[in-house]
């Protein structure tokens, strides 16, 4: 007989067992799971807190991405990856991991600040909500202000029509926001400019050399990958690269 047969009618052995050890067995038992006390109106503070955990889940990439030091990061690796022309190596996950891990580092100051004076407080009941929401932007405003150039500044505070606040924590966090990040891409990509001149000179000499030699059919990428990866072992390219983005924010 044939083996797929057997296997098929063992599983529908199986399958009837199953099905008539459950029409004899008792019924299970509905189960519900509610959040809050039933004898309040109002709903506890365990749900408030779970719905304010599940909010903050729900727009962490974008708070990571745009109101920290990880845009500029991950372009500036990215850029470095590109320029090597290693194709996907380092990998993705590498990349993003390592920019991860140097934005926490980077952030560590504010996001101390912000359990300090927001998150502990209101986890005592000392603040309201609000209270540490407000209490919380502060320190990520002047984290984001040190690193926001003027004129990007100015280009949505023109736009919205605001007023020219007198300090760095009058300003709007929907204004600051997106000047912060056009200011990061900015400097992200000055960065990679400056990361692709010296493989762009080897990539040149190579090429130059194999026309010299006649040897058109030779991918030149070839050739000069190997000498852009050991001139960047070499100069110790990878504590090169993070000594300048850990040097690039301004604190």
């Amino acid at each position: 007989m044939n083996k797929k047969i057997i296997v098929s009618l063992l599983a529908l052995l199986v399958i009837g067992m199953l099905f008539q050890t459950h029409s004899y067995a008792e019924p299970l038992p509905n189960v519900s799971i509610t959040i809050g006390d039933d004898n309040n109106e109002q709903p506890s503070t365990s749900a408030l807190s779970l719905l304010l955990i599940i909010t903050v889940l729900s727009v962490a990439p974008a708070i990571l991405v745009l109101m920290t030091s990880f845009t500029r990061i991950v372009i500036v690796l990215g850029f470095v990856r590109t320029s090597l022309g290693t194709q996907q190596m380092p990998p993705n996950q590498v990349l993003i991991g390592l920019a991860m891990f140097l934005t926490f580092f980077i952030m560590a100051p504010t996001l101390g600040q912000v359990n300090e004076v927001a998150l502990q407080p209101y986890l005592k009941g000392e603040l309201t909500q609000t209270e540490a929401l407000n209490k919380a932007s502060v320190p990520m405003k002047k984290f984001m202000f040190n690193q926001t150039r003027e004129k990007d500044l100015l280009l949505f505070m023109e736009y919205t029509k605001t007023e020219k606040p007198k300090t760095y924590e009058d300003i709007p966090i929907t204004v600051l926001v997106p000047a912060y990040a056009i200011s990061e891409l900015r400097t992200a990509f000055q960065m990679g400019f400056m990361i692709f001149i010296p493989f762009l000179i080897i990539d040149m000499v190579v090429s130059s050399t194999l026309m010299a030699m006649g040897m058109m059919m030779l991918p030149p990428i070839m050739i000069s990958l190997p000498f852009k990866i050991l001139l960047f072992v070499l100069v110790d390219g990878w504590y090169l690269i993070v000594k300048s983005l850990l040097l690039s924010f301004n604190t």
